[in-house]
Order: C-alpha cells, then sequence, then structure tokens
C-alpha cells in the first residue's frame, strides 16, 4: 500500500461541462476525499510551491492511482451483465467515488442485469472522465518538470509519467469499450469552456492514442515493480495486448450499433497477430508465474473447508504482491479507510453483517467440470426438498451435496452449496463454522450431532452463494479488506493468447499447454484432443475456461460483446427469453422476453448520457438509442 504520509495537493478541476461533476485532489495516504467544492480552499499547495521535486511527482502519481482505482476495483458488478452472476440491491446507487459512485446506476441495480443496462451508466461516463483529467493532470506537471530535470530525476519522472499514462490508457480503453466514440482529453481541462462543444472522436483515433500511452509505459516503467499496487513492464504489455484483442475482435465480428467503425478482416487478422506477440513476451520475459506455481493445492470433503484449494487463497491478501497479478490496486485494510468492499458485497450477515449483493446463479454450477472425465458431468436436476421425497439424495439432484463431488477445485474455492461451510464472523471475531443451506436462514441445525446456526443470507435466490473472496478467518470488517484487487491476471493473459494466437493461427501447442495450465488449477485432466482439433472446438474450450476461472472478475459481459454471443447465449429477438432457476426449480427471473432488434442491439453499446448532449450539441448519440 502506499506510503500514509498525508499528501496535500492542488484541487483542480477534474470533470468539466463534459461530465458534470467535480473532483478534490485531497489526497491523504492515497486516498480520494470528497470536499466542499463550492468553497475556497485553506489547505491548498499552489503549483508555484507543489511540482518542484521527485517527491511532489511521486505523491502525485499516488493520488492518480487512488482516484483510478475506484473505477476498476469494483469490476465484479459487471459480471451481473452476464449469465453467471446476481446483482441485487442498492449498492449500486450509492454516489459515492470510492463505496460505489463509478457504478451509480439510476434504477437501482438495472445496471447490473443482463438487458436493459446500456442506459444506466451515465454516473460512470462522467467518473471515467474523472480518471482521464486526474491522470492529464499528473502528465502535464511531469512533462513540465521533465523539461528541467537532472540525469537523477529524469527516469525517476519518466516513470511516473509512464503510470499516469497507463492509467490514462486504462481508462480510455474502459470508455470505448462502453461507449464506441468518446471525446478524447490530452490534457488537463480547468473550464468547462475548454470542453462545452467537444465532439466524439472516431474509435480508431482514440484506439492510436490508447496504443501510444500502453507503448510509452512499457518504453519506461521497471521489469519489476519495486511497490506493491505500482505498475511494471508486464502491466503495460498486457493492456497493450488486450486492447488490441479488442480491436480485432471489433474489426472480425463488426459493431454496426456504432455507425462510424467501418470493420476490416485485414485490421482484425494484424491485431490478433500483435496481440498475441505482446502476450508472448509477459509469459516469456518476466519470470512470472501462476499463483503458487498453478498447483491445485487440497480440497476438502464435501461439507468441511479447513483445507480450501489453491485457487480460494489467489482471492485473499495471501495473494498480495504474487506474480500472478499483472496489474493490481492495492487497498490499505482496517482503519486506513482505503479498505476494499469484497466482503459486504459478496458474503451474507453471518459474516460481519455483509449485504450479499453478488451471488452465483444457479447455471454456473454446471460449468464447472469433473475432475474424473475432464468433460462437462450430468446436468443437476433442480429438486424441491419440501415437496419431493428424499430430494437431497437423489442421483444429480441440485439440493443433494453428494452431486457436487470430483468437480473442478475451483468451483469449492468459489462458490458453496447446501451444506457447504465458512467461517463465522461478528465483531472482528470468529463465530465458528457456519453451513450454508438455502431458504434456512439463522437457524439451528445439527450435522453429525453438533449444532450449528445456519447461514443467514436472504441474499441468494439461485441456491447458491459465493466463496470467492470472502475471508475464512476473522479480524477484519466488511469493508476493511487489504487484498489487492487485480484488473490483469496472469491466467487471463494465457488465456487470451490462446484466444488470439488460435484466431491467427488456429490451434498452436503452446497455447493449449497454457490452457492447460490454468485447468491444472482446478485439478482437471489436459483438455481431450477433441477439444483442440479445430479453430471452433478450441475457441469453445477457451470460452469455457474464461467463464470458470474469470467468474465474478467483470470479464463475462465484455466478452460476450466483443464476441457478439448475446443472442446465441439467451435468446433471438421476439422469442419468450430465458428463465434463471433456483435450486429448487422456482423461476426467479426472466430476461430478454419478447425481446426486439434494439432492445439487443442496446446491450452491445451504451447510451451517452443525455445530459452531457443536452449541455453540449456538438456530442452525437450511438445509434441503437437515437
Amino acid at each position: 500500500m502506499w506510503d500514509s504520509k498525508a499528501v496535500i495537493m492542488k484541487k483542480t478541476t477534474s470533470t468539466i461541462r463534459l461530465i458534470a461533476a467535480l473532483t478534490s485532489f485531497a489526497v491523504l495516504g492515497g486516498s480520494c476525499t470528497k470536499n466542499l467544492l463550492d468553497q475556497p480552499s485553506t489547505t491548498e499547495v499552489g503549483e508555484n510551491v507543489f511540482w518542484k521535486t521527485d517527491a511532489d511527482a511521486l505523491a502525485g502519481i499516488m493520488g492518480a492511482y487512488a482516484d483510478v482505482r475506484p473505477l476498476f476495483d469494483r469490476d465484479y458488478y459487471f459480471d451481473g451483465q452476464g449469465e453467471y452472476v446476481r446483482t441485487r440491491g442498492t449498492s449500486t446507487v450509492k454516489d459515492d467515488l470510492q463505496h460505489g459512485g463509478a457504478y451509480v446506476v439510476t434504477t437501482g441495480s438495472t445496471g447490473y442485469s443482463p438487458s436493459g443496462f446500456g442506459q444506466q451508466f451515465d454516473a460512470m461516463y462522467k467518473y471515467l472522465y474523472g480518471g482521464v483529467n486526474r491522470a492529464n493532470y499528473v502528465i502535464d506537471n511531469v512533462n513540465r518538470m521533465l523539461a528541467t530535470g537532472t540525469n537523477v530525476s529524469v527516469p525517476k519522472l519518466e516513470r511516473i509519467l509512464a503510470e499516469a499514462r497507463l492509467l490514462r490508457g486504462m481508462v480510455y480503453f474502459r470508455l470505448i469499450s462502453m461507449w464506441g466514440d468518446v471525446p478524447y482529453l490530452d490534457h488537463s481541462i480547468t473550464s468547462n469552456d475548454e470542453v462545452a462543444a467537444l465532439a466524439r472522436m472516431p474509435i480508431a483515433q482514440i484506439k492510436d492514442s490508447i496504443m501510444a500511452d500502453f507503448t510509452y509505459a512499457f518504453n519506461k516503467l521497471p521489469a519489476k515493480s519495486d511497490q506493491m499496487g505500482r505498475a511494471a513492464k508486464p502491466a503495460a504489455l498486457a493492456f497493450r495486448g488486450k486492447l488490441q484483442l479488442y480491436w480485432a475482435c471489433w474489426n472480425k465480428n463488426g459493431w454496426p450499433e456504432l455507425s462510424t467503425f467501418k470493420p476490416s478482416t485485414a485490421a482484425a487478422t494484424a491485431a490478433y497477430q500483435a496481440a498475441a506477440e505482446d502476450f508472448k513476451h509477459v509469459i516469456n520475459d518476466y519470470g512470472l508465474d501462476l499463483f503458487r506455481g498453478g498447483s491445485p493445492g487440497e480440497c476438502d470433503t464435501l461439507g468441511k473447508a479447513e483445507k480450501l484449494p489453491n485457487y480460494y487463497f489467489l482471492f485473499t491478501p495471501v495473494a498480495n504482491g504474487d506474480g500472478e497479478m499483472v496489474m493490481a490496486f492495492a487497498h490499505g485494510g482496517t482503519g486506513t479507510f482505503q479498505g476494499e468492499e469484497l466482503m459486504r458485497d459478496f458474503a451474507g450477515r453471518s459474516h460481519e453483517g455483509s449485504q450479499c449483493w453478488i451471488t452465483p446463479r444457479y447455471e454456473i454450477a454446471d460449468k464447472y467440470q469433473s475432475t474424473v472425465t475432464g468433460d462437462f458431468a450430468p446436468k443437476l436436476i433442480p429438486t424441491n426438498p419440501s415437496t419431493v421425497t428424499g430430494a437431497r439424495t437423489k442421483l444429480n439432484s441440485a439440493v443433494n451435496p453428494a452431486s457436487y463431488a470430483n468437480r473442478d477445485y475451483r468451483m469449492k474455492a468459489s462458490i458453496m452449496w447446501d451444506y457447504e461451510v465458512s467461517i463465522g464472523m461478528a465483531s472482528l471475531k470468529s463465530t465458528g463454522w457456519v453451513p450454508y443451506i438455502y431458504k434456512t436462514w439463522a437457524q439451528p441445525i445439527v450435522i453429525d450431532g453438533t449444532t450449528f446456526l445456519s447461514y443467514n443470507t436472504d441474499g441468494t435466490n439461485s441456491g447458491y452463494v459465493f466463496r470467492k473472496f470472502l475471508r475464512n478467518y476473522a479480524g477484519q470488517g466488511r469493508s476493511d479488506g487489504d487484498y489487492s484487487f487485480p484488473v490483469m491476471r496472469l491466467a487471463d493473459v494465457f488465456l487470451m493468447y490462446a484466444e488470439a494466437t488460435n484466431e491467427a493461427y488456429g490451434p498452436q501447442a503452446d497455447a493449449i499447454a497454457l490452457v492447460n495450465r490454468v485447468r491444472r488449477r482446478g485439478n482437471l485432466p489436459p483438455l481431450a484432443g477433441g477439444k483442440t482439433a479445430d479453430k471452433v472446438s478450441f475457441f469453445n474450450a477457451i470460452e469455457q475456461e474464461r467463464i470458470v476461472e474469470l467468474l465474478g472478475e467483470g470479464q463475462r459481459p465484455f466478452d460476450v460483446r466483443r464476441w457478439r454471443t448475446l443472442e446465441k447465449n439467451w435468446n433471438p429477438p421476439g422469442g419468450p427469453g430465458v428463465w434463471r432457476l433456483d435450486t429448487w426449480g422456482a423461476q426467479a427471473q426472466r430476461y430478454f422476453q419478447n425481446a426486439t432488434d434494439r432492445d439487443i442491439a442496446q446491450c452491445y453499446i451504451f447510451k451517452i448520457p443525455q445530459s452531457e448532449r443536452d449541455r453540449n450539441p456538438n456530442l452525437t448519440q450511438n445509434t441503437p438509442w437515437m
């Protein structure tokens, strides 16, 4: 985590008429704080005093990391737009940058449902531009310092400039992934008048600017960071590869909802090849490895959790600073006011009063393959134990704990089903083992002669809750975590490399080996020959691994959009829609019923906020929202 010295930065206008908000640049230990911005500051340090020393520049980039971090460290909410995760409640409507403000939506959690989300992200739009302006503020000032820098200070300043350009590139990558063409700002803005009539820049030009940022960052960053949370060369290279992969997908699959974009098969091929090359260097040149060597570790028997697989620990502070974390945003933990919110969002009331805003959907369970066959197990059968005799012992019943035996270790590490346990917590102390039993909240339960109080969470309507991101130990509050949330993991790089090489050249031996390394952490055997026999089969295998490996990390909906598989995953327009069930067989939620072509199109590109268009007559609208 960053040095906890208090640093007072010059307050500047970090949002503009384009985004209609202001951000304070007061930083305490790297944390963004909100001020009454309509009042004169009594604590500012003016530019004539600040931005003079290497220490000033370092404090500036620390503040930029702190401002950009909330734009990415709750990306797991995006998974609610996919098929396998449900988000709920009001945690996404709080207008506070550190506690979900980047994810403000206008109508409850609609923005994180599989349909109807494309018009719900006005606040994210403005906060992302706040991140751009904060990065530009550092870039502008460090560039001025470089003009008079010494031989000693120049390398330090260039590193800070590289970090700021990486952050700016990441934010613009997110902007174009959601909205396509957007206005581009290459310097910090101090007056709304500067952007009151700024038009949207074509996505191809913005892509080139992001590429330039990532390339500069790659050239100037160290091969390995000396401080947790600060980026190094592999991060810049991985993000450059990811940008090229997305560019390839948009060119291959088209983006008809973005009227200014013209796909090109040649551009797609070149981008797949370039992406593969960048990913290959990340994989081979920096001595990186999967967490604990990719070993599956131990997996306790059904209903016990004293020995959990290594994949579980990858999402606890044990993994902070590990080589798998190509880039991660650090958090301070208890007492720092910089803690992550993972427990609060993923756990239930039995875990420090957490709120269980995010839960697995029933359908994810069938995606976990058999450790015996390496392929899919028989589908689970939803069974109501209150009406079906012997429901908990029937073969393949979803409420029979034995149905979950011999599955991918990532299943045990990621989700809990009936009679799975975790450590309960209250007042920073353990309350002992808490068994999860769907629809049995905080009730005394006798298991093998011992009485337990069941997991108190009514936040799920599927029959499952997450284990992933839950701390299986006491001592920290629900919002006081110190886990460094990954925005780029090596396993993701492995899978993106496999995807890029497969598209460019067909199944390659080294790519197949990398996918098998990811599978090994689930204690799965290597892919069978038929899974890698051709481009389509191998792509399906890669997609399968992305679903289970990256569950709850915010990747799925972006994958679906760049692959244009929304209709395949749900239903063609005009169909009956798709019900999401629970383990008892009840119909929980229905999506895309009688959806129109326009409804589907609106899921592929987001709506430019009308409030911004009202202020700026030169802001055009994306086609499905006209």
